[in-house]
């Protein structure tokens, strides 16, 4: 059991099925990545960026935490964002959240759940800031779809605050910031019409030196 004998083995089985289908697969992949695309999404195990939006290995730089929260305390995800816009210079960033969320779901609970309640909190403000139209709902199903959305915008909104995307702009760099969710039991990803791409476009109190 300490080696995983049949990861390995799957391994070895996908290398000769992608090989088969394409022997210069590995050359070109060990090429420099240049994706045009940030993905920042969700660590559920259900939920696979490149697969999602059908694309190969080195066509996505991908973050990935619970419930796909921007924190901006978080090195972690500020260092990812940091990498992608000044290195990569990737033209698209997504935040894609997905409905059934396990993290959204926690957050809506009343009962701990230790280390991660602090990581909760913040998808607890988010409630908190839209309170009154989450409760107008009357089932449950519909308010966690509807956290499930909010959290993807405020998320969309955390990356657009942080001085990295704001310095991108100044500087003349065409960076696109859009908000997804994906739905696990058909497959399909909604856009939530949020797609944000200068200073001019956000809260006048959240704008760095603009």
């Amino acid at each position: 059991m300490r080696t995983l004998k049949k990861l390995f083995e799957n391994n070895v089985k996908a290398v000769e099925r992608i090989k088969s289908n394409d022997p210069h697969f590995f050359t070109k992949l060990a090429m420099p990545q240049k994706p045009e695309y940030l993905w920042i999404g969700c660590s559920d195990s259900r939920v696979s960026a490149n697969e999602i939006v059908d694309l190969n290995p080195g066509e996505m730089f991908i973050h990935r935490n619970i419930a796909n929260v921007v924190v901006h305390t978080d090195l972690n995800c500020l260092s990812v964002i940091q990498y992608a816009v000044d290195v990569l210079k990737v033209k698209h960033i997504i935040v894609c959240g997905h409905y059934g969320c396990g993290g959204i779901s926690a957050a809506m609970e009343k009962e701990g759940h230790g280390l991660i309640d602090n990581w909760l909190r913040h998808i607890k403000d988010v409630y908190r800031f839209h309170k009154e139209q989450i409760d107008s709902f009357s089932t449950y199903i519909e308010r966690f779809n509807l956290l499930c959305e909010l959290n993807v915008k405020e998320q969309v909104a955390n990356v657009c605050y942080t001085s990295i995307v704001q310095d991108a702009w100044k500087s003349g760099q065409e960076l696109f910031v859009h908000g997804w969710i994906y739905n696990i039991s058909d497959g399909n990803l909604k856009d939530l019409n949020v797609c944000i791409s200068g200073m001019d476009e956000i809260a006048s109190i959240y704008r760095i030196g603009g």
